[in-house]
Protein backbone atom coordinates (compact mmCIF):
# COMPACT_ATOMS: atom_id res chain seq x y z
CA UNK A 1 0.00 0.00 0.00
CA UNK A 2 2.82 2.37 0.94
CA UNK A 3 4.64 1.55 -2.30
CA UNK A 4 1.49 2.28 -4.30
CA UNK A 5 1.00 5.59 -2.51
CA UNK A 6 4.62 6.52 -3.16
CA UNK A 7 4.25 5.67 -6.85
CA UNK A 8 1.07 7.72 -7.08
CA UNK A 9 2.78 10.64 -5.33
CA UNK A 10 5.73 10.43 -7.74
CA UNK A 11 3.40 10.33 -10.76
CA UNK A 12 1.36 13.32 -9.66
CA UNK A 13 4.51 15.27 -8.77
CA UNK A 14 5.83 14.60 -12.30
CA UNK A 15 2.59 15.89 -13.78
CA UNK A 16 2.79 18.99 -11.57
CA UNK A 17 6.32 19.68 -12.80
CA UNK A 18 5.11 19.28 -16.39
CA UNK A 19 2.28 21.71 -15.81
CA UNK A 20 4.70 24.21 -14.29
CA UNK A 21 6.95 23.92 -17.33
CA UNK A 22 4.05 24.50 -19.70
CA UNK A 23 2.91 27.48 -17.65
CA UNK A 24 6.41 28.93 -17.71
CA UNK A 25 6.57 28.62 -21.50
CA UNK A 26 3.20 30.37 -21.79
CA UNK A 27 4.38 33.15 -19.44
CA UNK A 28 7.59 33.68 -21.40
CA UNK A 29 5.68 33.81 -24.70
CA UNK A 30 3.15 36.22 -23.23
CA UNK A 31 5.87 38.46 -21.83
CA UNK A 32 7.66 38.40 -25.17
CA UNK A 33 4.55 39.32 -27.12
CA UNK A 34 3.71 42.04 -24.61
CA UNK A 35 7.16 43.50 -25.16
CA UNK A 36 6.68 43.41 -28.91
CA UNK A 37 3.25 45.02 -28.69
CA UNK A 38 4.63 47.84 -26.54
CA UNK A 39 6.53 48.97 -29.63
CA UNK A 40 3.42 49.01 -31.81
CA UNK A 41 1.56 52.33 -32.37
CA UNK A 42 -1.72 52.39 -30.53
CA UNK A 43 -4.99 53.63 -32.04
CA UNK A 44 -5.82 57.33 -31.52
CA UNK A 45 -7.13 58.15 -28.08
CA UNK A 46 -5.74 55.01 -26.43
CA UNK A 47 -2.53 56.48 -25.09
CA UNK A 48 1.01 56.84 -26.34
CA UNK A 49 3.66 54.28 -27.04
CA UNK A 50 5.20 53.14 -23.79
CA UNK A 51 2.13 54.12 -21.78
CA UNK A 52 1.19 51.85 -18.91
CA UNK A 53 -2.42 51.89 -20.06
CA UNK A 54 -3.78 49.63 -22.80
CA UNK A 55 -7.12 48.86 -24.33
CA UNK A 56 -8.97 45.53 -23.95
CA UNK A 57 -8.45 44.99 -27.69
CA UNK A 58 -4.68 45.27 -27.33
CA UNK A 59 -4.70 42.85 -24.42
CA UNK A 60 -6.76 40.38 -26.42
CA UNK A 61 -4.32 40.71 -29.32
CA UNK A 62 -1.43 39.89 -27.04
CA UNK A 63 -3.26 36.91 -25.56
CA UNK A 64 -4.29 35.50 -28.96
CA UNK A 65 -0.78 35.89 -30.35
CA UNK A 66 0.70 34.11 -27.33
CA UNK A 67 -1.82 31.28 -27.58
CA UNK A 68 -1.10 30.87 -31.30
CA UNK A 69 2.64 30.81 -30.67
CA UNK A 70 2.39 28.24 -27.90
CA UNK A 71 -0.09 26.12 -29.87
CA UNK A 72 2.20 26.07 -32.90
CA UNK A 73 5.18 25.13 -30.77
CA UNK A 74 3.19 22.40 -29.00
CA UNK A 75 1.80 20.82 -32.18
CA UNK A 76 5.24 20.77 -33.75
CA UNK A 77 6.70 19.20 -30.61
CA UNK A 78 4.14 16.39 -30.28
CA UNK A 79 4.10 15.47 -33.98
CA UNK A 80 5.56 11.93 -34.35
CA UNK A 81 8.53 11.49 -36.70
CA UNK A 82 7.80 9.90 -40.09
CA UNK A 83 8.31 6.12 -40.32
CA UNK A 84 11.52 4.59 -41.67
CA UNK A 85 9.86 1.95 -43.84
CA UNK A 86 11.71 -1.22 -44.75
CA UNK A 87 13.26 -1.23 -48.20
CA UNK A 88 13.25 2.56 -48.55
CA UNK A 89 16.39 4.76 -48.60
CA UNK A 90 17.65 4.97 -45.05
CA UNK A 91 15.20 2.34 -43.84
CA UNK A 92 15.86 -1.20 -42.57
CA UNK A 93 16.47 -3.90 -45.18
CA UNK A 94 13.83 -6.42 -46.21
CA UNK A 95 15.01 -9.90 -45.17
CA UNK A 96 11.72 -11.82 -44.82
CA UNK A 97 9.25 -13.06 -47.43
CA UNK A 98 6.36 -10.61 -47.82
CA UNK A 99 2.94 -10.54 -49.46
CA UNK A 100 1.20 -7.57 -51.03
CA UNK A 101 -2.12 -6.54 -49.46
CA UNK A 102 -5.19 -5.02 -51.11
CA UNK A 103 -4.10 -1.46 -50.26
CA UNK A 104 -0.56 -1.93 -51.61
CA UNK A 105 1.18 -2.46 -48.27
CA UNK A 106 3.46 -5.44 -47.68
CA UNK A 107 3.19 -7.94 -44.81
CA UNK A 108 6.22 -9.99 -43.69
CA UNK A 109 5.67 -13.58 -42.55
CA UNK A 110 7.41 -16.75 -41.33
CA UNK A 111 6.26 -20.34 -41.83
CA UNK A 112 6.55 -23.39 -39.57
CA UNK A 113 5.13 -26.90 -39.25
CA UNK A 114 4.53 -28.98 -42.36
CA UNK A 115 4.53 -27.62 -45.90
CA UNK A 116 1.40 -25.96 -47.22
CA UNK A 117 0.81 -28.55 -49.92
CA UNK A 118 0.54 -31.47 -47.48
CA UNK A 119 -1.13 -29.70 -44.55
CA UNK A 120 -4.45 -30.87 -43.11
CA UNK A 121 -4.81 -27.69 -41.08
CA UNK A 122 -3.67 -24.18 -41.93
CA UNK A 123 -3.18 -21.81 -38.98
CA UNK A 124 -2.44 -18.07 -38.90
CA UNK A 125 -0.80 -16.64 -35.76
CA UNK A 126 -1.22 -13.02 -34.60
CA UNK A 127 1.55 -11.97 -32.19
CA UNK A 128 1.23 -9.81 -29.09
CA UNK A 129 2.67 -6.44 -28.08
CA UNK A 130 6.40 -6.10 -28.93
CA UNK A 131 6.30 -9.46 -30.74
CA UNK A 132 6.81 -10.44 -34.34
CA UNK A 133 6.65 -13.08 -37.05
CA UNK A 134 9.09 -15.40 -35.27
CA UNK A 135 6.64 -15.84 -32.37
CA UNK A 136 4.21 -18.76 -32.13
CA UNK A 137 2.18 -20.74 -29.58
CA UNK A 138 5.33 -22.94 -29.36
CA UNK A 139 3.60 -26.17 -30.20
CA UNK A 140 6.13 -28.98 -30.68
CA UNK A 141 7.27 -29.94 -34.14
CA UNK A 142 6.21 -33.49 -33.35
CA UNK A 143 2.62 -32.41 -32.78
CA UNK A 144 2.57 -30.23 -35.90
CA UNK A 145 3.83 -33.17 -37.95
CA UNK A 146 1.37 -35.59 -36.36
CA UNK A 147 -1.65 -33.37 -36.99
CA UNK A 148 -0.42 -32.03 -40.32
CA UNK A 149 -0.34 -28.37 -39.30
CA UNK A 150 1.02 -25.56 -41.45
CA UNK A 151 1.44 -22.39 -39.39
CA UNK A 152 2.23 -18.88 -40.60
CA UNK A 153 3.00 -15.98 -38.27
CA UNK A 154 3.32 -12.42 -39.52
CA UNK A 155 4.55 -9.02 -38.43
CA UNK A 156 1.42 -7.00 -37.76
CA UNK A 157 1.24 -3.62 -39.51
CA UNK A 158 4.19 -1.40 -38.59
CA UNK A 159 6.00 -4.16 -36.72
CA UNK A 160 9.27 -5.73 -37.87
CA UNK A 161 9.28 -5.74 -41.68
CA UNK A 162 5.58 -5.17 -42.36
CA UNK A 163 4.68 -1.78 -43.81
CA UNK A 164 3.08 0.74 -41.45
CA UNK A 165 -0.62 1.45 -41.81
CA UNK A 166 -1.53 5.05 -40.92
CA UNK A 167 -5.20 4.03 -41.00
CA UNK A 168 -4.87 1.07 -38.65
CA UNK A 169 -8.13 -0.03 -37.08
CA UNK A 170 -9.89 -3.10 -35.79
CA UNK A 171 -11.25 -3.80 -39.26
CA UNK A 172 -7.87 -3.42 -40.94
CA UNK A 173 -6.39 -5.95 -38.49
CA UNK A 174 -8.92 -8.56 -39.65
CA UNK A 175 -8.54 -7.69 -43.34
CA UNK A 176 -4.74 -7.99 -43.13
CA UNK A 177 -5.21 -11.58 -41.94
CA UNK A 178 -7.65 -12.32 -44.73
CA UNK A 179 -5.29 -10.83 -47.34
CA UNK A 180 -2.36 -12.86 -45.98
CA UNK A 181 -4.39 -16.06 -46.16
CA UNK A 182 -5.48 -15.32 -49.74
CA UNK A 183 -1.97 -14.42 -50.88
CA UNK A 184 -0.63 -17.71 -49.49
CA UNK A 185 -3.54 -19.77 -50.81
CA UNK A 186 -4.76 -21.05 -47.45
CA UNK A 187 -8.20 -21.86 -48.82
CA UNK A 188 -11.71 -20.70 -48.05
CA UNK A 189 -11.31 -21.26 -44.31
CA UNK A 190 -8.36 -21.40 -41.94
CA UNK A 191 -7.68 -21.34 -38.20
CA UNK A 192 -6.50 -18.32 -36.24
CA UNK A 193 -4.48 -18.15 -33.02
CA UNK A 194 -4.00 -14.76 -31.34
CA UNK A 195 -1.85 -13.84 -28.37
CA UNK A 196 -2.20 -11.07 -25.78
CA UNK A 197 -2.71 -7.62 -27.37
CA UNK A 198 -2.74 -9.24 -30.83
CA UNK A 199 -6.10 -10.76 -29.87
CA UNK A 200 -7.93 -7.59 -30.89
CA UNK A 201 -7.48 -9.09 -34.36
CA UNK A 202 -9.32 -12.19 -33.15
CA UNK A 203 -12.34 -10.24 -31.94
CA UNK A 204 -12.22 -8.24 -35.18
CA UNK A 205 -12.09 -11.43 -37.25
CA UNK A 206 -15.31 -12.62 -35.60
CA UNK A 207 -16.90 -9.30 -36.53
CA UNK A 208 -15.54 -8.75 -40.05
CA UNK A 209 -14.47 -12.10 -41.58
CA UNK A 210 -16.43 -14.84 -39.76
CA UNK A 211 -16.93 -16.71 -43.04
CA UNK A 212 -13.18 -17.22 -43.38
CA UNK A 213 -12.42 -18.89 -40.05
CA UNK A 214 -12.63 -22.57 -39.15
CA UNK A 215 -11.71 -21.92 -35.52
CA UNK A 216 -10.18 -19.31 -33.22
CA UNK A 217 -8.00 -19.56 -30.10
CA UNK A 218 -7.01 -16.51 -28.05
CA UNK A 219 -4.20 -16.65 -25.51
CA UNK A 220 -4.66 -14.22 -22.60
CA UNK A 221 -6.36 -11.57 -24.77
CA UNK A 222 -5.81 -8.04 -23.49
CA UNK A 223 -8.92 -6.15 -22.40
CA UNK A 224 -9.92 -2.50 -22.68
CA UNK A 225 -10.97 -1.23 -19.25
CA UNK A 226 -13.43 1.16 -20.89
CA UNK A 227 -15.48 -1.43 -22.74
CA UNK A 228 -19.12 -0.75 -21.97
CA UNK A 229 -19.83 -4.46 -21.48
CA UNK A 230 -17.58 -4.67 -18.41
CA UNK A 231 -18.92 -4.08 -14.90
CA UNK A 232 -18.06 -0.42 -14.37
CA UNK A 233 -17.18 -0.59 -10.70
CA UNK A 234 -14.97 -3.67 -10.98
CA UNK A 235 -13.22 -2.38 -14.09
CA UNK A 236 -12.47 0.95 -12.37
CA UNK A 237 -11.19 -0.82 -9.25
CA UNK A 238 -8.83 -3.07 -11.24
CA UNK A 239 -7.72 -0.19 -13.45
CA UNK A 240 -6.61 1.73 -10.37
CA UNK A 241 -4.56 -1.22 -9.15
CA UNK A 242 -2.15 -0.63 -12.03
CA UNK A 243 0.92 1.54 -11.61
CA UNK A 244 0.37 5.26 -12.16
CA UNK A 245 2.39 5.06 -15.39
CA UNK A 246 0.21 2.30 -16.83
CA UNK A 247 -2.95 4.15 -15.87
CA UNK A 248 -1.76 7.31 -17.63
CA UNK A 249 -0.60 5.41 -20.72
CA UNK A 250 -4.04 3.89 -21.19
CA UNK A 251 -5.71 7.22 -20.41
CA UNK A 252 -3.71 9.01 -23.10
CA UNK A 253 -4.34 6.16 -25.58
CA UNK A 254 -8.07 6.58 -25.05
CA UNK A 255 -8.50 10.35 -24.85
CA UNK A 256 -5.53 11.66 -26.89
CA UNK A 257 -3.93 8.90 -29.01
CA UNK A 258 -2.22 11.56 -31.15
CA UNK A 259 -0.23 12.50 -28.04
CA UNK A 260 1.12 9.01 -27.30
CA UNK A 261 4.50 9.32 -29.04
CA UNK A 262 5.35 12.56 -27.27
CA UNK A 263 4.04 11.38 -23.91
CA UNK A 264 6.01 8.12 -24.00
CA UNK A 265 9.23 9.91 -24.91
CA UNK A 266 9.13 12.24 -21.89
CA UNK A 267 11.20 10.80 -19.05
CA UNK A 268 9.53 13.14 -16.56
CA UNK A 269 6.05 11.79 -17.29
CA UNK A 270 4.59 8.54 -15.90
CA UNK A 271 4.75 5.92 -18.62
CA UNK A 272 4.03 2.26 -19.40
CA UNK A 273 5.85 -0.37 -17.36
CA UNK A 274 5.03 -2.90 -20.10
CA UNK A 275 7.17 -0.93 -22.56
CA UNK A 276 10.14 -0.48 -20.22
CA UNK A 277 9.79 -3.88 -18.51
CA UNK A 278 10.06 -2.35 -15.04
CA UNK A 279 7.05 -3.87 -13.27
CA UNK A 280 7.38 -7.27 -11.56
CA UNK A 281 4.83 -9.98 -12.38
CA UNK A 282 2.85 -11.89 -9.75
CA UNK A 283 3.42 -15.22 -11.51
CA UNK A 284 6.80 -16.85 -10.78
CA UNK A 285 7.48 -18.02 -14.36
CA UNK A 286 6.53 -14.66 -15.87
CA UNK A 287 8.78 -12.86 -13.41
CA UNK A 288 11.68 -15.25 -14.00
CA UNK A 289 11.43 -14.72 -17.76
CA UNK A 290 11.13 -10.93 -17.36
CA UNK A 291 14.31 -10.71 -15.28
CA UNK A 292 16.15 -13.04 -17.64
CA UNK A 293 15.08 -11.13 -20.76
CA UNK A 294 16.26 -7.86 -19.24
CA UNK A 295 19.58 -9.26 -18.06
CA UNK A 296 20.53 -11.02 -21.31
CA UNK A 297 19.39 -8.14 -23.53
CA UNK A 298 16.61 -10.09 -25.25
CA UNK A 299 13.91 -7.70 -24.00
CA UNK A 300 15.50 -4.66 -25.63
CA UNK A 301 16.61 -6.61 -28.70
CA UNK A 302 13.02 -7.70 -29.40
CA UNK A 303 11.78 -4.16 -28.85
CA UNK A 304 14.35 -2.73 -31.31
CA UNK A 305 13.34 -5.26 -33.97
CA UNK A 306 9.63 -4.64 -33.42
CA UNK A 307 10.02 -0.86 -33.61
CA UNK A 308 12.70 -0.57 -36.30
CA UNK A 309 10.28 1.40 -38.51
CA UNK A 310 9.30 3.64 -35.61
CA UNK A 311 7.66 3.15 -32.22
CA UNK A 312 4.74 5.27 -33.42
CA UNK A 313 3.93 2.79 -36.21
CA UNK A 314 4.13 -0.29 -33.99
CA UNK A 315 3.74 0.20 -30.24
CA UNK A 316 1.70 3.37 -30.18
CA UNK A 317 -0.71 2.56 -33.01
CA UNK A 318 -1.20 -0.79 -31.27
CA UNK A 319 -2.10 0.98 -28.04
CA UNK A 320 -4.38 3.45 -29.82
CA UNK A 321 -6.36 0.64 -31.47
CA UNK A 322 -6.53 -1.65 -28.44
CA UNK A 323 -7.06 0.91 -25.68
CA UNK A 324 -8.78 3.62 -27.68
CA UNK A 325 -12.45 3.81 -28.58
CA UNK A 326 -14.18 0.79 -30.14
CA UNK A 327 -16.94 2.64 -32.02
CA UNK A 328 -18.21 -0.18 -34.23
CA UNK A 329 -18.38 -3.06 -31.75
CA UNK A 330 -17.09 -4.47 -28.48
CA UNK A 331 -16.53 -8.16 -27.71
CA UNK A 332 -19.75 -8.48 -25.72
CA UNK A 333 -21.70 -7.12 -28.73
CA UNK A 334 -20.66 -10.05 -30.93
CA UNK A 335 -23.02 -12.82 -31.97
CA UNK A 336 -22.05 -16.48 -31.89
CA UNK A 337 -19.84 -17.21 -34.93
CA UNK A 338 -20.12 -20.33 -37.11
CA UNK A 339 -16.90 -21.82 -35.68
CA UNK A 340 -15.54 -22.73 -32.23
CA UNK A 341 -13.83 -20.05 -30.14
CA UNK A 342 -11.43 -20.94 -27.32
CA UNK A 343 -9.99 -18.52 -24.80
CA UNK A 344 -7.08 -19.49 -22.53
CA UNK A 345 -6.46 -17.36 -19.43
CA UNK A 346 -4.07 -17.73 -16.49
CA UNK A 347 -5.44 -16.98 -13.03
CA UNK A 348 -2.13 -15.29 -12.05
CA UNK A 349 -2.02 -12.97 -15.05
CA UNK A 350 -0.39 -9.68 -14.08
CA UNK A 351 -1.41 -7.93 -17.32
CA UNK A 352 -5.02 -9.00 -17.87
CA UNK A 353 -7.30 -9.22 -14.80
CA UNK A 354 -8.82 -12.69 -14.75
CA UNK A 355 -12.04 -11.31 -13.21
CA UNK A 356 -12.79 -9.23 -16.32
CA UNK A 357 -11.95 -12.12 -18.65
CA UNK A 358 -14.38 -14.35 -16.76
CA UNK A 359 -17.10 -11.72 -17.03
CA UNK A 360 -16.66 -11.31 -20.79
CA UNK A 361 -16.82 -15.06 -21.44
CA UNK A 362 -19.83 -15.56 -19.17
CA UNK A 363 -21.69 -12.73 -20.86
CA UNK A 364 -21.00 -14.07 -24.35
CA UNK A 365 -21.91 -17.65 -23.43
CA UNK A 366 -20.44 -19.26 -26.56
CA UNK A 367 -16.72 -18.90 -25.77
CA UNK A 368 -14.99 -22.09 -24.60
CA UNK A 369 -13.20 -20.64 -21.58
CA UNK A 370 -10.07 -22.41 -20.28
CA UNK A 371 -8.78 -20.96 -17.01
CA UNK A 372 -5.28 -22.11 -16.17
CA UNK A 373 -4.46 -22.33 -12.43
CA UNK A 374 -1.06 -21.03 -11.32
CA UNK A 375 -0.40 -19.57 -14.77
CA UNK A 376 0.56 -16.03 -15.74
CA UNK A 377 0.24 -13.96 -18.90
CA UNK A 378 2.89 -15.33 -21.25
CA UNK A 379 1.26 -18.61 -22.15
CA UNK A 380 3.65 -19.61 -24.94
CA UNK A 381 6.42 -19.83 -22.31
CA UNK A 382 4.56 -22.49 -20.31
CA UNK A 383 6.02 -25.92 -21.17
CA UNK A 384 3.57 -28.10 -23.09
CA UNK A 385 0.80 -25.50 -23.19
CA UNK A 386 1.31 -24.73 -26.88
CA UNK A 387 0.55 -28.37 -27.71
CA UNK A 388 -2.61 -28.24 -25.62
CA UNK A 389 -3.84 -25.03 -27.25
CA UNK A 390 -3.25 -26.23 -30.82
CA UNK A 391 -4.70 -29.69 -30.12
CA UNK A 392 -7.80 -28.22 -28.49
CA UNK A 393 -8.38 -25.82 -31.37
CA UNK A 394 -8.00 -28.39 -34.09
CA UNK A 395 -9.95 -31.15 -32.39
CA UNK A 396 -13.04 -28.99 -31.91
CA UNK A 397 -16.16 -29.92 -33.91
CA UNK A 398 -16.54 -28.16 -37.25
CA UNK A 399 -12.91 -27.00 -37.14
CA UNK A 400 -11.55 -28.85 -40.15
CA UNK A 401 -10.27 -26.45 -42.79
CA UNK A 402 -11.90 -26.42 -46.19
Amino acid sequence: MAAGAAAASTGYWSLAIGAMRAAMVCWVCLAYMRGVCDWLPLPPGTGTTGSTTSTPAAGLLVLLAAVALVAGWFLNTVRPPPPTSCGTPGGPPVTAPRVRLRDGRYLAYAESGVSRDRARFKVVYSHGFSGGRMDSPRASQELLEELGVYMVAFDRAGYGESDPDPRRSLESAALDIEDLADALGLGDRFHLVCSSLGSHAGWAAIRYIPHRLAGLAMMAPVINYRWRGLPRGLARQLYRKQTVGDQWSLRVAYYAPWLLHWWMSQSWLPTSTVIDGSAPFPNALDEKNRVMALSNGMFHSRARLATQQGAQESFYRDMAVMFGRWPEFEPTDLEKPPFPVHLFQGDEDGVVPVQLQRHTCRKLGWVNYHELPGTGHFLSAVPGLGDRIVSTLLSSPASASA
